[in-house]
């Protein structure tokens, strides 16, 4: 991976917009989306047609270890905003920017992803729901090391990833493994029950960073066993993106970086699932295993890779319209998300009535709801973009 640029350069030129990442972005919101707020809306049609059981697996998270179409939504997120970074950068640069003002502005874009995340966790509760696990929350608290790394050559970057995968390992490794202890899961035995759910240093923290900000009840877990210590191993997630951005914005020709993504995807591919299968971690996507993090960095370059050859290079773009429509305002579509979903569903439903969704029965009917509603957000979008309306952090 030296094999790119050894710091954010500042061209003259008015650079093209990477279309592909736009892409890149739509089709990961919008099979967010598509698929709120009925959950559960595949295992109607799972139990009606078994046949399809695979198929509709891959819209829900593993229990814990494994990977699926689904759980590639959040590192493909972390992914995309470290590519994102040398091209802002750049933009930012041209227009004037100092450095001073350039970190102030991404000590700003942090804090208030940290708040979003928080705020959207907070929807519908009763209380302020402290929790840093989600998202946007993660992608804010590793931002500020992403971009002192955006300043680094690319030895700095590669160093940087390995020695954060190498510290989360022996963090978890050497944590003592509780007996008997509550709320533990225990998916694993052996060595591996370091990285059971609500074990390790992932728990600990957050019981007593969480506690620290007013709560009717003490914090104990996060639902499904999500830590805030997620962000230190996400960090190598977006630092691997920032590493193909690099690499898309160098002056090289589009075979080289195809090459590039995809050989670099496969090698990681390989580490990841090899370090699973010999016992080293297991790939967990909930606790951000480093066989995760490699296994998942190296689907997003290959994801990245295939869409940069089909639209920036081959010009294939036409199919790829609505997904660019929502990749370039993807923070309004993530928000209308998780606060007008629910209440659109509501409203469509009270318009159209109970039975509007049941055009092909009523195992599907949950699916053509989330499309229905999907539908909507999207044309807000396109109004949105039609306009120049754009949200930014």
């Amino acid at each position: 991976m030296e094999n790119v640029s050894p710091a954010v350069s500042v061209p003259t030129s008015t650079p093209q917009r990477l279309e592909s990442l736009d892409v890149y972005r739509g089709l990961t919101m919008l099979l967010l989306a598509f698929t709120v707020p009925n959950w559960g809306w595949q295992e109607p049609i799972a139990h009606a047609h078994p046949w399809l059981r695979p198929v509709m697996d891959q819209f829900e998270h593993v229990v814990w270890r494994g990977l699926t179409l689904w759980d590639m939504i959040q590192p493909s997120f972390m992914f995309m905003v470290g590519v994102s970074l040398p091209y802002s950068y750049v933009s930012r640069k041209r227009r004037g920017a100092s450095d001073a003002e350039l970190w102030r502005h991404a000590a700003v874009r942090a804090l208030l992803l940290v708040l979003l995340g928080i705020f959207l966790r907070s929807v519908g509760r009763d209380e302020t729901h402290w929790t840093l696990e989600d998202v946007v929350s993660q992608i804010g608290l590793a931002y500020l090391p992403l971009f002192w790394l955006a300043t680094r050559t690319p030895r700095v970057q590669v160093i940087a990833i390995v020695a954060i995968l190498v510290v989360s390992w022996l963090l978890f490794a050497l944590w003592p493994v509780p007996t008997n202890a509550p709320n533990v899961v225990a998916h694993f035995t052996g060595f591996w029950s370091h990285w059971n759910e609500n074990v390790g240093p992932g728990v600990a923290i957050d019981r007593w960073l969480l506690n620290l900000p007013p709560r009717s009840e003490p914090f104990v877990i996060n639902n499904g066993g999500y830590y805030t210590l997620n962000f230190l191993p996400s960090l190598a997630t977006m630092a691997l993106g920032l590493l193909a951005g690099q690499t898309l914005k160098r002056d090289r020709t589009a075979q080289a970086k195809l090459l590039w993504h995809f050989g670099w995807g496969t090698v990681l591919i390989g580490i990841g699932v090899a370090l699973d299968l010999s016992g080293v971690c297991p790939l967990v996507k909930k606790n951000w295993t480093p066989s995760f993090t490699l296994a998942s960095g190296g689907l997003c370059l290959w994801i990245l890779g295939a869409l940069y050859g089909l639209i920036d290079v081959a010009g294939v773009r036409r199919w790829a319209w609505p997904a660019g429509v929502v990749g370039r305002n993807p923070l309004a579509m993530y928000v209308m998300t998780w606060t007008l979903a629910s209440w659109v569903l509501m409203n469509l439903t009270t318009h159209l009535g109970a039975d509007a969704f049941a055009v092909f029965g009523e195992t599907f009917t949950l699916l053509v709801g989330n499309l229905a509603v999907g539908l909507v957000l999207w044309l807000i979008c396109w109004w949105m973009d039609r306009n120049k309306v754009y949200l930014r952090v």
